[in-house]
């Protein structure tokens, strides 16, 4: 790495941020999970995987904060891939479509009810 990717982080944009594949994803399946503070401040950093909502929240704030390694380390790709449906539409465009392409979730639509 760079300095100047240091000093300037979002220079890398997206594509920098976003991991290869799937593969790279090997979050918990269970279990709380409490990020760092560069991700969430004091007493909205722990989320039980196993709540669903709770999930969606800590994937949407992972997704769009986070760094490469953040996705690999708190991101599992089973559960992203099962909750894209319900996620896609609370993304920013950008990051929606970066996921899809570079991570092949498909663009289906929310399941009814």
């Amino acid at each position: 790495m760079s300095l100047t990717d240091l000093l300037l982080p979002g220079r890398a944009g997206l594509a920098g941020r976003l991991p290869a594949s799937l593969d790279d994803l090997h979050g918990p399946e269970r279990g709380v999970i409490v990020l760092p503070r560069h991700l969430a401040p004091p007493g909205f950093r722990e989320f039980d995987v196993s709540d669903g909502r709770l999930r969606r929240s800590l994937y949407g704030i992972v997704l769009t904060q986070g760094r490469r390694n953040d996705m690999a380390r708190f991101v599992n790709a089973r559960l992203l891939r099962e909750d894209w449906p319900l996620l896609r539409p609370l993304l920013d465009p950008r990051i929606r479509r970066g996921c899809e392409r570079r991570l092949g979730l498909g663009a289906a639509p929310a399941p009814a009810g």
